[in-house]
């Protein structure tokens, strides 16, 4: 699969949960222990990394999990699909291969877990990324230790 704003060729596959812990951890909590990084659900979820061509890690990873939406609604909920551990190698930010990833996810969710919905704890840092992708945020911002989040979500 190839992405618009980069000029190498990127390939989209599934990966193991352990293999998305190295690149999570230095992006996402670099000053937390590598065990913070490490889900207790990661054995249920989906792994998906983006490769460039020649290299044997994920130059970002994202992980796929059916999740209900976080609201008290008395109607009909949609099915629901959540990801985290959303990360992007640094020097790699900004050519599209995070656009290319989350894109790839949101038709994995529709089509292999009939997720209605997509929705994320994003950082608040980056909800203008995620907006101009189509997300919009939802409830209250949180905070997860020093840092501030916002819910996001997307129709699919």
């Amino acid at each position: 699969m190839g992405c618009p704003d980069n000029p190498n060729p990127l390939e989209i596959r599934p990966t193991g949960a352990d293999d998305t812990i190295p690149l999570r951890h230095s992006v996402l909590w670099p000053n937390a222990p590598i065990s913070y990084v490490r889900l207790p659900e990661d054995d249920n979820g989906h792994h998906f990394g983006a490769f460039l061509p020649h290299h044997d890690t994920p130059t970002a990873v994202i992980s796929l999990f059916t999740d209900p939406l976080p609201i008290t609604d008395p109607g009909r909920l949609p099915v629901a699909a959540r990801f985290r551990k959303f990360a992007c190698d640094p020097p790699h930010q900004g050519k599209g291969i995070g656009t290319s990833l989350l894109n790839h996810v949101f038709l994995v969710a529709r089509s292999t877990l009939g997720a209605e919905v997509i929705w994320c704890d994003a950082r608040v840092e980056s909800a203008s990324w995620y907006q101009a992708r189509g997300m919009t945020p939802f409830g209250e911002r949180f905070w997860k230790g020093t840092i501030e989040y916002i819910r996001m979500k997307i129709h699919v």
